[in-house]
């Protein structure tokens, strides 16, 4: 069975508070449930999230050392600032697959610019809930 970690940034914690209208009413953890129940048997993940940008880039470190088959990252608004979170996925030798749930090319124009995707083998964006399970199967597949 496959390994897959799922890493998500700041303020994903708040998922079902802020702007509904963008990120939906469930929370985090009713997502990875969902995730979860979906994939059933077909791979182990394992969930973190934090709002401290160092804490993301010493969990991606200590990945490194780790027998994960692959990376899914929703880096949040770190993914339009963070040169460190970049220079950490770099670190990995597992595909990564970097998402976020609004589509962000619909959204304000600072949103576009993706550092950390340059660092990803794929991004997806605009998916919703299902973002996870999409990029999970397809890493699966």
């Amino acid at each position: 069975m496959k390994r897959i970690l799922i890493i998500n940034g700041p303020n994903l914690n708040m998922l079902g508070k802020r702007e509904p209208e963008v990120y939906g009413t469930e929370t985090l953890e009713s997502i990875q449930l969902w995730t979860e129940k979906k994939l059933g048997d077909s791979a182990q993940t394992c969930w973190y999230q934090s709002n401290i940008e160092g804490e993301i880039v010493g969990r991606i470190q200590a990945a490194a050392g780790e027998d994960y088959d692959a990376l899914v990252i929703n880096p949040g608004a770190y993914a339009h600032t963070s040169v460190a979170i970049h220079d950490a996925l770099k670190i990995l030798k597992i595909p990564i697959l970097e998402v976020h749930l609004s589509h962000i090319y619909k959204r304000e124009e600072f949103r576009h610019t993706l550092l950390t995707a340059k660092a990803a083998t794929a991004i997806m964006t605009g998916l919703g809930k299902q973002s996870y399970y999409i990029a999970v199967r397809s890493l699966l597949d």
